[in-house]
């Protein structure tokens, strides 16, 4: 029998959550996904070295102020590893804008497009890249505007369905629901204990599916941020799945059967057509306490994260030009 692993990808698109150039050539996912955290851990790898040694090298070469030279260093470490797992995976790379932007609806276009443009020199057309973003109000207006652009945005950090409708009304490709996150927030509350059909997560992107495939909305759900591989399997079935190398090998080694849980024509109980603006999404954001802390607490883990990249890269910026 084969693995629930390829039993998962004839029903979803499998996606791998990691910045290990390696595990992706392993694990043949269709697409991958970073973010600031996997981007550090990678940058830390010996083996990855020449990657992060080439955009020193660059960056050392930079003038001007040494902040601005750091964060465009930190730039094209991130398309150096985006263009080297775009050169292994079929599918799309996303790429994400600084989280310390998400808030700000111009920065994040204006770095959209310098990636979109810095991916086009490499080569690599827009049409492999996913830009990602954090699912606040301004990520999404941002969003609206690079899909008219014809550049296809990943919102990230989506934890309700309020998200999911402002993403769908903007025209986003992708939305990527957390569902790990969802459950560590209702745990640490004291809820539970879940099992895989009650786990909130779980729900949550169930009932986002149902909602954008009883409205016909063409955005495509990736469910993310796995605890075990029970949240996935049921989820299978789901447009796209984002998963860590660790799992991805337990699913690998699982020749148990996988039932498909997630149905495009299975829509009941989806609510009606929502559409919210900007005051209706802050007010349905508010009164979700779950939603709120984990957008806010995931803002701040990439930011803090994508802080310590900055200080290594300028530390190694400071000894490259002092040599």
């Amino acid at each position: 029998m084969p693995s629930k692993l390829e039993q998962l990808r004839t029903m979803t698109v499998v996606v791998a959550d990691t910045g290990d150039i390696e595990a992706v050539r392993r694990l043949k996912p269709q697409d991958c996904t970073t973010n600031p955290t996997l981007l550090l851990k990678a940058a830390e790898t010996p083996a990855y070295a020449p990657l992060v040694d080439e955009a020193i090298a660059w960056g050392a070469k930079q003038g001007g102020d040494h902040d601005a030279v750091v964060k465009a260093t930190c730039d094209r470490l991130a398309l150096n590893f985006g263009a080297e797992l775009a050169g292994i995976v079929p599918g799309r790379v996303s790429t994400e804008v600084d989280a310390d932007l998400s808030f700000d609806t111009e920065a994040t276009l204006a770095k959209a497009r310098a990636f979109i443009k810095a991916y086009e020199e490499r080569g690599i057309g827009r049409e492999r890249i996913l830009i990602k973003i954090a699912s606040t109000w301004e990520g999404i207006r941002a969003a609206e505007v690079l899909q008219k652009e014809g550049i296809d945005c990943n919102l990230t950090l989506l934890f309700a369905l309020p998200q999911a409708v402002a993403c769908a009304d903007a025209g986003v490709f992708l939305i990527s629901p957390f569902v790990g996150r969802i459950l560590d927030w209702h745990v640490k509350a004291g809820e539970g204990p879940f099992t895989a059909e009650t786990d909130p997560g779980v729900v949550s992107v169930r009932a986002i599916y149902a909602y954008y495939k009883a409205h016909g909305i063409k955005t495509v759900v990736m469910g993310a941020s796995f605890r075990n591989t029970a949240e996935i399997e049921a989820l299978a079935g789901c447009d796209r799945l984002t998963i860590g190398p660790a799992l991805l090998d337990q699913l690998e080694a699982d020749q148990g059967t996988l039932a498909r849980r997630l149905d495009p024509a299975e829509t009941a109980g989806a609510p009606a057509r929502l559409h919210l603006d900007e005051k209706a999404f802050r007010f349905a954001m508010n009164e979700d306490p779950m939603a709120t802390d984990k957008l806010a607490e995931g803002i701040r883990q990439f930011v803090k994260d994508l802080n310590s990249l900055r200080a290594k890269v300028s530390a190694r910026l400071k000894s490259a030009q002092a040599a």
